[in-house]
């Protein structure tokens, strides 16, 4: 199926999608915040910029886009245009993700990843359940959370 835009607009409108502070962050950061979890933001020095860090609890927070990390979800959907681009790009962040997590791992950190499938579309979770599982998650000594949709 044809682009519905034209290659101009849909490079604009790529542009204009942020890799931090998204909305999906936003959310989770305040919310985790009111229940008295403090932490760091995007901390440069540990291994793929962790978008949440917790250092009380050594714990690492990603909050992924399903597109642009692969996530097998109904979300996701390969690009039929640029097909070669968009494979390479996405297999490339998928290992980017699996070398960060290693080091982190191997550094002691805990890793918990929120998809953002979990967070919309037909089959997201309730905001409470996510925040209730990553606090809990949090205060544990379990090393990875994995929260993703319903299915």
């Amino acid at each position: 199926m044809a682009d519905i835009v034209s290659s101009e607009k849909r490079s604009q409108m790529m542009a204009g999608i942020k890799g931090k502070n998204t909305k999906p962050e936003l959310l989770i950061r305040k919310a985790l915040h009111k229940l008295g979890f403090r932490y760091r933001l995007h901390e440069k020095k540990l291994a793929g910029k962790p978008d949440i860090v917790f250092p009380k609890h050594k714990a690492a927070l990603f909050i992924h886009g399903c597109f642009w990390h692969g996530h097998n979800c109904h979300l996701f959907k390969w690009p039929s245009s640029r097909a070669d681009f968009w494979r390479q790009k996405i297999k490339r962040n998928q290992q980017v993700d699996k070398t960060s997590f290693d080091k982190l791992v191997s550094e002691g950190w805990r890793i918990g990843v929120i998809w953002e499938c979990s967070l919309k579309g037909k089959t997201k979770r309730s905001f409470d359940y996510i925040v209730a599982e990553t606090a809990r998650w949090l205060c544990s000594e379990e090393k990875h959370l994995e929260i993703r949709d319903t299915k």
